[in-house]
């Protein structure tokens, strides 16, 4: 009930009851937009209120009834603004023209379309290289956005495309590309349904994906088991109690949780190892768990990982497991008793498993555990990481990467008569590595909050001020428009919820959800301002004005988005006749070899287990190994709210969980202040100050804190082996007596 009062809230404060409920009537529903939220998919039946609480906030800010003009720039420096919390940043409404800072102002100005996008493609013709521009990709952009985005790029002669992946899930592509061939999920809503068992490892639903826990429910009734895996014990996942039921208003829930693993920090690697071990002993036993049919027709390397994985003797490998999971090892045979007892088994995960050193390697073992019992390629089994950003899967299918395959860019370049470049381009922390020694003179972000959602923000900061030219396509403020280059640019652009009008005609984009599933989205509000402009208007007239004659692209075809869509049906496998199709109810799903014909695109073309060695994070004597996360009350970067209301957090957002036993040996007391201090191989400080210690049931060793205000603790070369994902779930931190407040800006 508060969940639901909540939101009501939020939405007649942001938006107004008449411009705002009709919309959120509208969110994820199938002829209304497509929540800018997560990325869970929708069933074919929706309900009347298909929508998460912080659905309803992200549509409620969205469809705010407060414009910002420029008179509030003229009130407002960039100096006062940088001051600013981003909390306080958010709520001051739409971006409604374009603005621009000139070297050396003060003040943000407005400026007319013509003269911003004439000001960056001035700039993108005198860079002296292609490669020292670059372009970041934000999750909630657009099917349509995203392809014309990364053509404009890639035309230009870059591939210089980074976006959240690299920050999130590009450790699952990279796992899963290796060992099944698909970099994707390879589960649906409906094999959730018919999985007797289902893993959640790594991921709190309850926050990040809160439409997340009616499937669970659903199939928690069908007689699924689920199994948690977490440092945190969360509210969510504990007792579920549904707002779209009367029985779930009136408090009484779905206890959905069978077994709850409260495992170290970065010990999922060990847990899936010891898991995988205890099969294959029992098999050897005679038991007959594993899938040997499957293991032999479809898989490569099954004997050197078992050979590896058998090799350790029990007085090493068990202690070790221990140490590194912190569960018991009766623990660790009771889930495997589970799987054994589990015909077909799923396995989700998010940032818990992806942002570590050993990500990698931890993902291809729970592919391995997969694989040795065929729970890949059939109904009710398979992986599923859990995206949480809405389209960020879509985004890097319609070719935002910065490691395109040839295949893609062999078809992108004749489809429309040009050559892509085809050196490799910088990913997220190359690109601030490459801003940071002056070798980028154009920065321009299709949304997001690139600097606060970057690794060490302090560095990332210093890389952004670098930048000869900052530009930013924003709905609105957020603190990388105060973090500048010597000149920025805002460019207003129409949200998800907008409707977008062309010559009379409105116009509809594409999204592709966490489980590959490709729909309609359509924009249900009159924009604040005609000002306003569509994402795929933005890039493809800055491209004419940038590329001239050069260019072989009818940039001014592509403000029609069924000619857009025919283009991507020629470039991208799985969208043929991407128009007639999407245009059915529900929209189509795209094909995923391993899971529709057990066909592993793959260098041996098969599904491979992969030897993955062991790994944990240790901490020194007096530290704590600390994980950023979200809080209830924000989706990414966007703060809603000061509360956490499912963790008994309210009124501040600088608190840190500690385990009551760690804080006692630490000497920390419940309500002090302390800096946290983040300790890295390159000896360098990084502080966060004045956090306020929360006693919290962790577990022990571990710690957690909220980002952004805890990114300045990651370093920006700690990254995960193979996918370079910054470790924001495993940094080693001392805590120090605080001193004084920071500013809200920091």
């Amino acid at each position: 009930m508060p969940a639901v009062l909540k939101s009501v809230r939020q939405v007649a404060e942001n938006a107004g009851v008449m411009r705002g409920l009709p919309a959120m009537l509208k969110v994820n529903q199938k002829k209304g937009f497509d929540c800018p939220g997560c990325a869970w998919p929708e069933a074919d039946e929706r309900h009347t209120a298909e929508f998460c609480e912080n659905g309803a906030k992200a549509v409620a800010e969205e469809a705010t009834n407060r414009g910002l003009t420029g008179e509030f720039f003229a009130r407002h420096s960039v100096a006062d603004l940088s001051e600013r919390s981003g909390y306080w940043l958010g709520r001051q409404g739409r971006l409604t023209e374009p603005l621009y800072l000139a070297e050396g102002a003060t003040h943000y100005e407005p400026v007319g379309w013509d003269r911003a996008l004439d000001l960056i493609a001035e700039e993108l013709r005198g860079v002296d290289h292609p490669d020292r521009a670059v372009f970041y990709t934000s999750g909630r952009t657009s099917n349509e956005a995203a392809f014309v985005y990364q053509l404009f790029a890639r035309d230009l002669g870059t591939n210089n495309l980074p976006d959240c992946s690299n920050m999130c899930h590009e450790s699952s592509g990279s796992a899963l590309s290796e060992t099944i061939g698909v970099g994707k999920g390879s589960v649906s809503l409906e094999d959730l349904q018919h999985a007797d068992l289902i893993i959640v490892a790594g991921q709190n639903p309850g926050t990040n994906h809160p439409r997340m826990l009616s499937s669970l429910k659903r199939a928690k009734r069908a007689g699924t088991r689920i199994v948690t895996v977490n440092p945190l014990p969360e509210a969510g996942s504990a007792n579920f109690r549904d707002p779209q039921t009367p029985a779930g208003l009136l408090g009484r829930g779905t206890d959905l949780t069978d077994l709850f693993a409260q495992i170290r920090l970065g010990g999922d690697l060990a847990l899936f190892s010891a898991v995988n071990r205890l099969l294959l002993e029992a098999d050897a036993r005679g038991e007959q768990v594993l899938d040997r049919a499957f293991v032999e027709e479809f898989t490569h390397g099954f004997d050197d990982y078992a050979e590896e994985l058998l090799a350790e003797p029990d007085e090493e490998f068990w202690p070790r497991v221990e140490r590194d999971t912190g569960l018991e090892r009766e623990l660790i045979e009771r889930i495997t008793t589970m799987v054994t007892e589990a015909e077909n088994v799923v396995v989700c995960w998010a940032m818990g498993l992806t942002q570590h050193k050993h990500s990698v390697p931890t993902i291809r073992e729970v592919v391995n555990f997969l694989l040795l019992r065929g729970n890949v390629g059939r109904p009710g089994a398979g992986v599923c990481p859990v995206r949480g950003h809405s389209n960020v899967q879509g985004d890097r299918t319609m070719g935002i990467w910065e490691k395109p395959p040839e295949d893609f860019l062999d078809a992108l370049g004749e489809e429309f008569g040009f050559e892509p470049p085809r050196e490799h381009g910088h990913d997220t922390v190359e690109a601030i590595r490459a801003m940071g020694r002056g070798e980028v003179d154009v920065f321009f972000a299709m949304g997001g909050n690139f600097v606060s959602a970057s690794p060490d923000t302090l560095v990332t900061e210093d890389a952004m001020r670098q930048v000869g030219l900052t530009v930013h396509v924003s709905t609105k403020l957020n603190r990388s428009h105060v973090v500048t280059g010597t000149r920025a640019l805002i460019l207003p652009a129409l949200a998800r919820s907008d409707r977008d009008m062309h010559g009379g005609q409105e116009r509809w984009v594409t999204v592709e959800d966490s489980m590959g599933k490709v729909h309609a989205s359509h924009g249900v509000l009159d924009p604040l301002a005609q000002s306003m402009r569509s994402e795929v208007d933005i890039v493809r007239e800055l491209a004419r004005r940038t590329l001239g004659e050069r260019s072989s692209v009818d940039w001014d075809s592509l403000a029609d988005y069924d000619v857009v869509r025919d283009h991507v049906a020629a470039v991208v496998p799985g969208f043929d006749d991407f128009n007639t199709r999407v245009r059915r109810s529900g929209g189509f799903t795209l094909p995923h070899a391993p899971r529709d014909d057990r066909r592993f695109p793959t260098a041996t073309g098969l599904a491979n287990f992969t030897r993955n060695g062991s790994y944990a994070p240790q901490i020194p004597e007096g530290r704590l190994l600390l994980q950023t996360l979200r809080s209830h009350d924000q989706y990414n970067t966007t703060i809603y709210g000061l509360d956490d209301r499912y963790r008994g957090v309210a009124g501040g957002r600088r608190v840190v969980l500690v385990n009551p036993q760690d804080a006692q040996e630490l000497g920390l007391v419940e309500g002090s202040h302390v800096d946290l201090v983040s300790e890295w191989e390159d000896g360098r400080e990084r502080r966060a100050p004045y956090f306020k210690v929360a006693l919290y049931p962790t577990a022990r060793g571990c710690a957690a804190a909220y980002y952004p205000e805890t990114n300045v603790l990651v370093p920006l070369d700690s990254t995960a082996d193979i996918s370079n994902t910054p470790t924001s779930k495993s940094v080693v931190v001392r805590f120090e007596t605080g001193t004084a407040a920071p500013a809200q800006g920091i």
